[in-house]
């Protein structure tokens, strides 16, 4: 194993320690994964974020093909799907986090973006939030229309489920992750009040920064 490599495992098990930690993760919901020169990292299926043993990884190939490890995330079909879409993306975080996973619930989301742009770091990390139906988790129909968007985005929203966001690498995934529940609780505090999201040329004033 290289440096570089236990590097990305010990901070594959941190990252899981501190979503779970400050309320990102619960029980073994969430999953974290990372592209390398020797595969793909991904955090174990049935296993809490905050008990991540770097050493029992599972290792795939961009195919999904078992290397070493324990057996991967249920939604690994998820990540290789953005990975396939996306050659840029080298970490994605997958979470269902309490504030997030509740706008899923709301009826009547604007399915090709599904929160406003109620801050200016929501429109620089995020951008826009395309939904993705409902589906039972590791159902296939998820992977595909997941691979549908993808391209297009590197934030999505699953229906009823959580979020997915990939990243040039963990840093960043986590940061865009971290930043769509902070806008999720805002949309949950402000409620049926009148806001002020900022208006198109704001917006695209932000896009040239």
């Amino acid at each position: 194993m290289t440096t570089d490599d236990v590097q990305v495992r010990t901070a594959i098990a941190a990252a899981g320690r501190s979503l779970l930690d400050r309320g990102y993760a619960h029980g073994g919901a969430g999953n974290i994964s990372v592209r390398t020169t020797g595969g793909i990292l991904m955090t174990p299926t049935g296993r809490s974020l905050g008990a991540i043993d770097p050493e029992r990884l599972s290792l795939v190939t961009p195919q999904g093909v078992p290397v070493a490890g324990d057996a991967p995330t249920k939604e690994a079909a998820v990540h290789l799907a953005v990975y396939a879409a996306r050659p840029s993306a080298t970490a994605i975080v997958h979470l269902h986090a309490p504030h997030s996973t509740a706008v899923s619930c709301l009826a009547d989301l604007d399915p090709a973006d599904t929160m406003p742009p109620l801050t200016a770091y929501h429109v620089m990390r995020v951008g826009r939030l395309p939904l993705v139906g409902y589906h039972p988790p590791g159902d296939a129909g998820l992977a595909e229309e997941v691979a549908g968007l993808a391209g297009d985005h590197h934030v999505m929203l699953l229906a009823n489920h959580g979020t997915v966001a990939s990243g040039h690498d963990l840093a960043a995934a986590l940061a865009v992750a971290e930043e769509i529940e902070q806008t999720a609780r805002l949309v949950l505090l402000l409620g049926n009040r009148v806001t002020r999201p900022l208006d198109p040329d704001q917006v695209a004033q932000l896009a040239r920064r």
